[in-house]
């Protein structure tokens, strides 16, 4: 089922992650072993969450890699979706029906 309009993921990790324990951007940066940059690229949603980070997150806040990921490519695919009508493409019809798609 889709999300709509999912939140960016660097959202989720300021407000459920950092804030609840109190940490600051710089000290949640050093935990996860990343640059404050990097840390703040991402809350701040400049960025989003690679497999290196959510192995990180999932250390570190205890959900697993697979759902920060998951948080990411909803996110993602819900921004891309929104300009779908711009995305010009050939439909292959024969390749469909033969692949039972």
């Amino acid at each position: 089922m889709k999300m709509h309009n999912p939140p960016h993921p660097g959202e989720i990790i300021r407000e459920q992650c950092i804030e609840p324990l109190g940490l600051t951007i710089t000290s949640a940066a050093k935990g996860l072993g990343v640059t404050r940059k990097a840390l703040s690229e991402l809350v701040n949603g400049h960025s989003g969450v690679s497999p290196d980070m959510a192995i990180r997150l999932s250390k570190a806040f205890g959900s697993s890699s697979e759902s920060w990921l998951r948080l990411q490519m909803q996110y993602d695919l819900w921004q891309a979706e929104k300009h779908s009508a711009r995305i010009k493409v050939e439909r292959f019809p024969e390749y469909a029906s033969a692949q039972g798609v």
